[in-house]
């Protein structure tokens, strides 16, 4: 069980409210296409996408990171922004599990409660959002869980640009990790590990090579861009979410357990639908 907080959202600005058990509940086996992972708050479902909240403590550039897929595996694992409640589940792709030809070389999972919009084009990008949250790269020594909630400690950010679509990364750290307490920017980062910023760089930028694709690009000349860029693109991904939220129509799931907010369940209409 890990802690995480609640929260209302309200002209986008964080109320907390009170801290609370998070777990999760595995439906289907692990490895095949009925496989989904829920996530549970005090024995309440709960939307990995929508009830936790980004930050855990911005004052000092801690946020919550979902963990989708841990260091040393190749799964694609991600929170299934459409479907009801947004479980973990695998990438599908021709009706068959995606794989990524090699394995992570980091934690990789996504900020709740942001996204990147396909109706905003960045100006420092020049594209669209790809329509899913931004995605975290932990560079911490801890090996993660799918479907842990971990606080990382902010320190980076690249712009990826993924099939025309903006796809930021962001660079962090597991603030319970040895370093941690050292590292607050990316100068520190390439002062006391570049070989985590290197090869973190280097897998974004060249997975989909095996798979006949050339690497990605990024903007700013692939230029890793300091914590304070960090935060306000984590801001401005935070601020889309919320509008989207409160929007009158959405392709994605909106079902959450935030009451007074569009798209607000209670637990047993949720375990109802669910089945369980």
């Amino acid at each position: 069980e890990l802690a995480v907080l609640d929260i209302l959202v309200s002209s986008f600005s964080i109320v907390i409210i009170v801290t609370m058990a998070h777990t999760t509940k595995q439906v289907g086996e692990v490895g095949t296409l009925e496989s989904k992972l829920y996530f549970l708050r005090d024995g309440v479902v709960i939307s990995p996408f929508h009830d936790v909240p980004v930050w855990a403590d911005k004052s000092k550039f801690i946020a919550n990171m979902v963990v989708e897929i841990p260091r040393g595996t190749n799964p694609k694992l991600e929170i299934n922004t459409k479907e009801f409640m947004n479980p973990i589940k695998q990438d599908v792709k021709d009706g068959k599990l995606r794989f990524i030809h090699d394995k992570y070389p980091f934690n990789y999972g996504a900020l709740p409660q942001t996204w990147e919009s396909p109706e905003f084009t960045h100006p420092d990008t020049q594209a669209k959002g790809d329509n899913d949250p931004v995605d975290v790269c932990d560079i911490g020594s801890k090996l993660g869980v799918t479907g842990e909630i971990k606080q990382v400690k902010v320190l980076g950010v690249w712009a990826m640009i993924d099939a025309g679509e903006t796809d930021w990364k962001i660079l962090a750290i597991d603030v319970t990790d040895p370093l941690a307490e050292q590292l607050h920017d990316i100068e520190d980062v390439k002062r006391l590990c570049p070989d985590r910023i290197e090869s973190t760089f280097t897998f974004l930028r060249d997975y989909k090579i095996p798979d006949g694709k050339g690497p990605n690009k990024f903007a700013f000349e692939g230029q890793l861009r300091d914590r304070a860029f960090a935060v306000v693109i984590i801001d401005e991904c935070y601020k889309h979410w919320a509008e989207h939220l409160s929007a009158e129509k959405s392709a994605l799931s909106r079902s959450h357990t935030t009451q007074g907010q569009p798209g607000y369940l209670s637990n047993d209409d949720i375990k109802g639908r669910l089945g369980w």
